[in-house]
Formats: structure tokens, sequence, C-alpha cells
């Protein structure tokens, strides 16, 4: 589920998170660290239209690989370390 064969951007977008603020502009309200980034944000940095980002994003946090914050009328993504660590070690163990 994590790794499609034909592009791999929800990889992408989690290597992404990983450092926002080297990767998407600062918002005029939020800290791209501390609060995430948008489905705008990231549909502009995979030069996509938002509601192809949103699909990706909805699904990286259903899974729980990442929590959203909601500010004001936005949603705000960023990465779940615990969640990412826990998933990582499963596969580890052979799951």
């Amino acid at each position: 589920m994590l790794r499609t064969p034909v592009t791999g951007v929800r990889l992408e977008i989690l290597e992404w998170l990983k450092d926002p603020a080297a990767h998407f502009p600062p918002e005029r309200h939020t800290d791209p660290v501390a609060d995430g980034v948008t489905a705008d944000a990231v549909a502009t940095r995979l030069g996509v239209r938002r509601p192809v980002a949103e699909r990706h994003l909805v699904l990286l946090t259903a899974i729980g690989l990442l929590r959203t914050k909601r500010i004001r009328r936005r949603v705000h993504y960023r990465r779940d370390e615990f969640r990412i660590a826990e998933v990582a070690r499963m596969f580890e163990k052979g799951w």
C-alpha cells in the first residue's frame, strides 16, 4: 500500500514531511514544523490538483502515518513519528 509500483508518491510525501521547512514555504499563520502542511502545499509541490494530493494524504492518515490538525478552515498534515517507527519495526520482524 505504501510502495506504489507506479510512482512512490506517498513515500515522497513522507520524506518531504520529515523536514517540512526545507520543502514547503512558510504559511502566513502557521509553522510547517509545528503545525504541518496543507493539502494545497503538497499539491503545489507535487504539481497536481489538490484533490489528488488530498487522496494521498487521507490514505496516509487512515493508516496512521500522518496526524491532522485543523487550523482555521484548513487541515494541516504532519508525520506521526511514533507510528512510523512502529510500522517499520513490524516490517523488520517479518510481519
